[in-house]
Order: C-alpha cells, then sequence, then structure tokens
C-alpha cells in the first residue's frame, strides 16, 4: 500500500517507504533506496522525510557523508518544528559537525525539542545546565530535566 500511494507522489508514503527500505521491514534492507524515498518526500516538504534524508548524510547511509548537507535537512525539517530534527541539529552544534560549534545554539535546539517532550534532547538538555555549557550551570534545573527524561523511560 506504501507503494502505491508512494508512486502516487503521497509525501507521508514516500517517507515510510523509505523507512521500510532503510530498516529492511518488509523489503529488502537498502539505504540507497531509503535515500530516493525520503527526497521524494523531503522533496514536498515532508519533515520527517527531510530529517530521515539528513540522518543519511550525517550517518554515511546510501550517500556520501556530509554534515554540511545533512545540517540542511535538519534545519528545513526543524523550522517545521520536527523535534528530533532539532535535537539533531542540536547535536550537530554541539560537536561543530557541519556548523560552527557553538553550545549556546545547540541549547537553543536542544530546548525547542525538549519542549516538546523528546526525551533524549531533555537529557541532553539536562547535560548542558549540569556542566554548564551555553547557559548558566544549574544543578536544580539538570535535575528537573532528567527527571522529564526518566519519566519517559530515558
Amino acid at each position: 500500500w506504501y507503494r502505491r500511494a508512494a508512486d502516487q507522489g503521497h509525501a507521508k508514503a514516500q517517507c515510510n517507504l523509505g523507512v521500510c527500505y532503510f530498516k529492511g521491514l518488509g523489503v529488502e534492507q537498502s539505504y540507497e533506496i531509503a535515500v530516493e524515498w525520503y527526497r521524494h518526500a523531503a522533496d514536498q516538504d515532508n519533515a520527517k522525510g527531510q530529517c530521515g534524508l539528513g540522518d543519511c548524510y550525517y550517518n554515511n547511509h546510501g550517500v556520501e557523508q556530509s554534515y554540511e548537507v545533512a545540517v540542511e535537512w535538519y534545519r528545513r525539517a526543524a523550522d517545521q518544528g520536527h523535534a528530533k530534527a532539532q535535537c539533531n541539529l542540536g547535536d550537530c552544534y554541539e560537536k561543530g559537525c557541519g556548523v560552527e560549534r557553538s553550545y549556546e545554539t545547540a541549547v537553543e535546539w536542544y530546548r525547542r525539542a525538549a519542549d516538546q517532550g523528546l526525551a533524549v534532547a531533555q537529557c541532553n538538555l539536562g547535560n548542558f545546565y549540569y556542566h554548564g555549557y551555553g547557559i548558566e550551570q544549574s544543578y536544580e534545573i539538570a535535575v528537573n530535566w532528567y527527571r522529564r527524561a526518566v519519566d519517559q523511560g530515558n
């Protein structure tokens, strides 16, 4: 069913088909084909497809690794409010992958994702408060973010 809808240009189906190929769910696993379907979805402004394509570029799955291109796709998805893409952008700024390292900017992106309830972003933001990276150190605020992440099983 995904294939039929994807062939008709349905962005969500294209993205889901990309996930199937990426993970080998019901089809033979292929990063290259996953990239094709993610790109179709991403070109239609599907945020999940944009984030998936960013992941492929970041991790060298089906395309030549490029942190810069990954950041471009993450940013397009993050600007649409996609929490995982926002967290991934935070990671890029934290590590200086594809962008100039900036703990302050990492905090901004982690906070956006954490405020949406993404547990890994909440944990990352807790770490930044704990160590005082890009923000005033506060063990109390760090613990609050850790608790929010733990409450979700992280």
